[in-house]
């Protein structure tokens, strides 16, 4: 597919001119993990992600001026799953950059394990969010802590990720799923919940409700 492509305003992500295609600059060029569509323009390669699919990306979509990634950053990926969201994180923060990604499930971490034989700057790495013990000398401080964790505690989860391995100035970026906390509350309800519980730790700089690309989802971005 040939068509124009230019920066977006978030740090690291593209567009096309109509501003409908948001994208990554691929560090793995000629290479799909998802049935993505590519896009080649400037002699470079780039990756359309999908904000159905990512709440990374629906929450840019929804108006986030500011993720926090950057090139070079070390990010604490909790909930990495197959890889979706990490395999675009891991074209944001570029060759120099590195990924911890951390799960659970032995089923999806052989996914991971597979995306991360191709890209070098994935980490994956077998193990519970709920106890950072398990891995707290297997990586260091974090300039990005990213969480999308479906547990009825996920805010305690942050939060204490964010106090052990966030470095001082850095991002947290916090994907609340409402009905994993409480299915009888309304979601709003539980997202304001959530972000007192946040703020009583880590500055708040942005708050986006991804209805409806992401039903009963929001994105809280912080700073520590």
């Amino acid at each position: 597919m040939s068509t124009k492509i230019k920066p977006h305003r978030v740090f690291g992500l593209y567009q096309d001119e109509r501003g409908r295609m948001l994208c990554t600059k691929s560090i793995l060029q000629g290479k799909t993990h998802f049935r993505e569509r590519t896009i080649r323009a400037q002699k470079e390669e780039y990756r359309e992600i999908d904000p159905t699919r990512s709440k990374l990306a629906a929450a840019v979509v929804k108006g986030a001026t500011n993720i926090g990634i950057r090139q070079g950053d070390v990010v604490l990926y909790l909930g990495a799953s197959h890889g979706y969201t990490i395999s675009f994180v891991s074209d944001m923060v570029g060759k120099e950059g590195l990924i911890f990604g951390i799960d659970p499930a032995p089923r999806v971490m052989r996914d991971l394990v597979f995306l991360a034989e191709e890209r070098k700057n994935i980490i994956p790495i077998l193990a519970d969010a709920n106890h950072p013990e398990e891995y707290e000398k297997r990586i260091c401080g974090a300039d990005i802590v990213y969480q999308d964790i479906a547990q009825r505690n996920q805010a305690e989860i942050f939060v204490e990720n964010c106090r052990l391995f966030l470095k001082k100035g850095g991002y947290g970026l916090l994907a609340v799923k409402a009905r994993s906390i409480d299915p009888k509350k309304k979601s709003k309800q539980i997202f304001e919940e959530v972000r007192k519980k946040v703020e009583a730790e880590l500055t708040v700089i942005d708050y986006r409700i991804l209805e409806p690309l992401e039903k009963d989802h929001c994105m809280i971005i912080v700073k520590k």
